[in-house]
């Protein structure tokens, strides 16, 4: 236990319910900013009108700021007051004045990564959530829009490159100095503002709109990463003519700027015409980045250019929304993925992470609606459940209505919208206006947290055949009784005895809490298509046996349905295993063998599809997870598919792999299917499988082939392994996006002694806690590597620990998102449950915790 008087006081809960419009407006606001690295002075003259019925004073937010001076109206003003961190001006009875705020920061010393912070020598900002209220004092709330000028002073020599929100009016020089005055022409949210000053170069391009404007395009990088840019601006490019053609968006500016950032908390951010990216989601080439890499950098650079209608055009009316801004714009960029790629792999690849991310988060003590109830720190809700689960229930609602009803209420909700701040009812409502139904009982996916659970069961009546379903959404914290989601479910049934016999897909739409579905006359029990192409985010329980499993991932007309198919084969294998059974692995041997004999068809539908499930995944399954009998099983089960298709294996491997700079649809699919193909080889134990994968180590022409190859040496003990690493580290030590990937191999690593090795990489000369990407390629990595990081004496665990409570002080945001882990400690043995309960506490007992941490804990620490 810990002693009272030690743990931190909670901070306050703020409730949605407890929302009351701005009683103070900003039309306009224009900042002047006098730029340094060590001190920037910061002017504001805010154009404020009164929106209360009755005089009320001006409250306006900040942290970590001491006001130099105010003014109202041009005169030095008194009647002000510090109310704790927020600046509270009485304005009488006036009804508009022009208050003006100054301000100095010290960006050099803000390793919180937000507001106004210094990354190499460069200014740049970050301010969602709250992060403006540290650059000046302000409301800081999304439903205050206001026009933006800007403009930046700052040594010529130092900064270059001055960049804000809109276009660039006027710049001139001054002295030594130089300066550029901005101005955005559409009202935003303080959370959208950006600055960036530093030196700077630029890859330039244009597009040209649907009504024929020219709108000039720049990514802006350090020196020497301008060739690493070029995937990404025809990311861009591919994005604005997609969103012309799917949404009839058109880009509202003349000009869309983005820059790149080392140091950043997130991936990257939406700001209006000047968006900052963490250098991971833009800097790529064959020789760096792997195709998951390209793919990343294409499906970001969609995210956030379409978040210029879907987030900064209509904006969030509160924190509480944000699934309103974050689910619909993962789901567009979701889509437009799937039609760049492969829509198969791409369903698989969503799902996967829903799975890995979303899933645990709904069966664990931080599970919260999609539209939360209440919040401490609101940059703990940057979560998958309103960004992944959000898109699902977007998704959903497409589902349900179909393409072309979505797109009139796609259109309905920007044309009600535009200019506004929103909510996520405003989005349902516009669909249901749009699209002529009724979504009433649908709109409990936004109220209520957990996964829903669908238990099955088929029923024969005389040949004719029925699907019995019945729904249940299990408690959550503070949920205790939940009521019947609306949900579309895709179903299909087909004969396995060679009559052809089948009933085509059929979208059902649940309501009740059982529900029964008529599927037609078969001569006998039918293979079962469930969800098909995961039409609802659910867990479906059904019982079938082997041979049916196999049949359909063999003969399924859905691709999503296949794959799910051989997934459930090799998952009820692997627990049943784990549980103590006889496992019989030549059914699963059997079905790989047979989805390889289309690889050529589709080799990256085949390479997701032949993947075991993740040790995570088939803890999920267990109401104790084991995690080291998962493990001995999966790679039991791996060897066991490896050893029996040996020769698949190394056919797939012998002939030479696509070219780094193929990034065709078939090409990264053959590439990926080269990897895993090596991975069953090594699963074997073979005594040539080292020397093989340091051949392709040594060979490979880009990332992709060449970070495969070192992920398989990893896992073992060889020489090779050892000299794999020493030449990747000496060949990449000067990059830092690919040292991430040197640190994160080790961290993922099945070896026995993965923790000792964390703990010593985490004393790396080029291990530090100030860049979030290295934090989250060590320790990230390892949270994710299951049987390490429960490793059974804790010392997973206390690692983990020592790192929130270093870097809490340091930046807190990042602190925060490795607490969860420690948070599922119910669904392990006693043992494990003790000492993951232990570290909690001890976090919660430091003194001077941070909001982000003590709520993270706090809420964990409760299960």
């Amino acid at each position: 236990m810990t002693d009272a008087s030690s743990t931190p006081a909670m901070p306050v809960t703020i409730h949605r319910g407890d929302y009351r419009p701005p009683e103070w407006l900003i039309p306009d606001i224009a900042l002047d900013f006098a730029l340094g690295i060590d001190a920037t002075r910061v002017a504001a003259a805010l154009s404020v009108v009164r929106h209360a019925d009755a005089p009320v004073p001006l409250v306006l937010r900040g942290d970590g700021l001491t006001p130099a001076a105010v003014r109202v109206d041009g005169e030095v003003w008194n009647g002000w007051r510090m109310d704790g961190s927020d600046l509270i001006v009485d304005l009488g009875d006036r009804t508009a004045a022009t208050v003006e705020v100054d301000t100095v920061v010290d960006p050099a010393s803000n390793t919180q990564l937000s507001g106004l912070y210094a990354s190499n020598s460069m200014l740049c900002t970050q301010c969602e959530a709250e992060g403006f209220r540290r650059i000046t004092f302000h409301p800081d709330r999304p439903d205050v829009l206001s026009r933006y000028k800007v403009r930046m002073q700052g040594d010529k020599a130092k900064f270059p490159i001055l960049l804000s929100n809109g276009n660039c009016v006027a710049q001139g020089e001054q002295g030594s100095d130089h300066w550029a005055l901005w101005e955005d022409p559409w009202p935003k949210p303080s959370y959208l503002f950006a600055l960036v000053a530093g030196d700077l170069v630029v890859n330039r391009d244009s597009f040209t709109t649907m009504s024929g404007r020219k709108v000039a395009l720049g990514i802006w990088v350090r020196d020497g990463d301008l060739d690493r840019t070029g995937h990404a601006m025809q990311a861009l490019k591919d994005s604005m003519k997609w969103d012309e053609e799917v949404y009839g968006r058109e880009y509202d500016l003349d000009l869309f700027n983005i820059v790149a950032v080392s140091d950043f908390n997130m991936g990257a951010m939406e700001n209006k015409g000047l968006n900052i990216f963490n250098t991971r989601y833009i800097l790529a080439d064959p020789d760096t980045a792997t195709d998951m890499d390209y793919d990343g950098v294409e499906g970001v650079v969609a995210h956030e250019y379409f978040h210029n209608w879907s987030g900064n055009r209509v904006t969030c009316r509160d924190w509480f929304q944000l699934s309103l801004k974050e689910g619909f714009t993962v789901f567009r960029d979701q889509n437009f993925s799937a039609d760049m790629g492969s829509p198969a792999v791409k369903r698989i690849e969503d799902v996967r992470l829903l799975r890995a991310a979303q899933f645990p988060e709904d069966a664990g003590p931080l599970a919260h609606p999609i539209r939360p109830d209440s919040y401490q720190e609101i940059s703990n809700f940057y979560t998958a459940t309103v960004y992944n689960k959000g898109a699902e229930i977007i998704r959903m609602m497409a589902t349900m209505v179909g393409p072309e009803r979505f797109r009139k209420g796609t259109d309905l909700y920007f044309d009600r919208h535009d200019g506004e701040a929103a909510t996520c009812e405003d989005f349902v409502r516009a669909i249901e206006d749009g699209a002529g139904v009724d979504l009433t009982q649908f709109r409990r996916w936004y109220e209520q947290a957990g996964t829903p659970r669908l238990s099955l069961s088929l029923v024969d009546d005389g040949g004719q055949w029925a699907l019995d379903v019945q729904q249940t959404v299990p408690p959550t914290p503070g949920q205790p009784d939940k009521q019947p989601m609306m949900m579309p479910l895709k179903l299909a049934a087909f004969a396995m005895d060679g009559s052809g016999a089948a009933m085509p897909e059929m979208l059902v739409t649940l309501t009740d809490a059982t529900q029964r579905v008529a599927l037609g006359a078969f001569a006998a029990r039918p293979a079962l298509s469930i969800n098909r192409g995961f039409s609802a985010p659910v867990i479906v329980d059904y019982a079938r046996a082997p041979g049916e499993l196999a049949w359909l991932a063999a003969n399924d007309d859905d691709p999503f349905a296949r794959y799910e198919a051989l997934q459930q084969l090799m998952l009820d294998t692997l627990v049943a295993a784990v549980s103590g059974g006889t496992p019989d692995h030549s059914v699963v041997i059997d079905a790989v063998a047979g989805t390889l004999a289309g690889r050529q068809t589709d080799p990256a539908f085949v390479a997701e599809a032949v993947l075991l499930p993740s040790e995570a995944f088939i803890g999920d399954q267990m109401v104790t997870v084991d995690p080291d009998a998962i493990r001995r099983e999966r790679l039991a089960l791996q060897a066991a598919i490896g050893a029996a298709l040996e020769r698949e294996w190394r056919a797939i491997l012998s002939g030479a792999a696509p070219p780094a700079t193929d990034l065709s649809r078939a090409a990264k699919g053959g590439r990926r299917l080269r990897g895993v193909a090596l991975a069953y080889l090594a699963a074997t134990g073979r005594d040539d499988v080292p020397a093989l994968a340091f051949r392709i180590f040594s060979d490979a022409d880009g990332m992709t082939e060449r970070q495969a190859a070192l992920a398989t040496l990893a896992h073992g003990d060889s020489d090779e392994r050892v000299a794999s690493l020493d030449i990747f580290y000496q060949r990449y030590r000067d990059n830092p996006l690919v040292l991430d990937k040197w640190f994160q191999v080790q961290a993922w690593s099945l070896r026995a002694d993965t923790v000792h090795a964390v703990k010593e990489l985490a004393q790396h000369p080029d291990f530090t806690l100030a860049n979030p990407n290295r934090v989250r390629a060590l320790y990230g990595a390892l949270t994710g590597n299951q049987a390490a990081f429960h490793q059974a004496d804790g010392a997973g665990y206390r690692l983990i620990a020592d790192l929130v409570i270093a870097l809490d002080p340091k930046n807190p945001q990042t602190a925060a998102r490795m607490i969860p882990p420690l948070g599922r400690w119910k669904r392990f043995d006693e043992g494990r449950q003790r000492l993951m309960r232990a570290e909690l506490e001890r976090i919660l007992a430091q003194p001077g915790l941070s909001r982000d941490v003590t709520e993270q804990a706090s809420k964990s620490l409760l299960g």
